[in-house]
């Protein structure tokens, strides 16, 4: 497979009208980021989710996760889909979800995304730009387009579900249900280098929120790496 066009996998990408007839308010900011260092879990992400857990802990005081209204933004949008919180939650509901417990400590990309994710109460995705193929386009779903996964420990192809908000590359489903669930193909691993990075943004998260947060994310990525850049482009509502 070529190596990526870096500058078009940003100038190409698109949010399809019919998604922003769904939700008008919905941004999307996206950051290229590359030479950047991989590994497993170092001391640095592992402290950056301890004060991702204390400030959720802090803001939650108790209560349920989806009654932060930047959590309660995702479920309605999910439901304006037709998929309800038992079926599948938004990503950065998933992790607020498992601050009690502890995050999960997977490696160190995906740590410090999860951390910044938790911390800003918005969903954060990596993908691995190595591996995608073409420009990122947020579509609704027709039904037939291929999402590689994992069931029962087995690899599994199975397709997103018609009118399902889905990111997609030429390829087929890069993450279904908006942000809930990433394929197997564009997953980040110790190797991995030149991510996309994708924030999804629902009001009452404005965009200056929302530009802070991939702010939080690209500093938390390179200030232990000086030779890796990065590139953004706001999508959406303001982009």
């Amino acid at each position: 497979m070529s190596t990526p066009d870096r500058p078009a996998t940003l100038t190409g990408a698109t949010v399809d009208e019919a998604v922003l007839a769904l939700r008008p308010d919905y941004r999307a900011l996206l950051v290229v980021v590359t030479g950047i260092r991989g590994g497993p879990t170092d001391e640095a992400s592992d402290a950056a989710l301890r004060r991702a857990e204390e400030s959720a802990r802090a803001r939650l005081a108790g209560a349920a996760p989806e009654s932060l209204p930047e959590i309660a933004a995702w479920r309605e949008a999910l439901l304006g889909f037709g998929v309800k919180p038992r079926v599948a939650r938004s990503s950065v509901e998933a992790l607020v979800r498992r601050v009690d417990a502890g995050l999960p400590r997977i490696d160190r990309l995906t740590d410090l995304y999860n951390a910044v994710s938790v911390e800003h109460l918005v969903p954060v995705g990596g993908e691995n730009l190595d591996r995608y193929v073409g420009p990122p386009r947020l579509v609704r779903a027709v039904g037939d387009e291929p999402f590689d996964t994992v069931a029962d420990g087995q690899p599994v192809t199975v397709t997103a579900d018609p009118g399902e908000v889905v990111w997609r590359d030429d390829l087929g489903v890069t993450c279904r249900r908006w942000n809930w669930r990433q394929c197997v193909r564009t997953r980040l691993d110790a190797s991995t280098s030149s991510i996309l990075f994708i924030l999804d943004g629902l009001a009452p998260m404005s965009t200056d929120a929302l530009e802070t947060a991939g702010a939080a994310l690209v500093d938390a990525l390179t200030s232990d790496t000086p030779g890796a850049s990065a590139t953004t482009r706001l999508l959406g509502a303001s982009g």
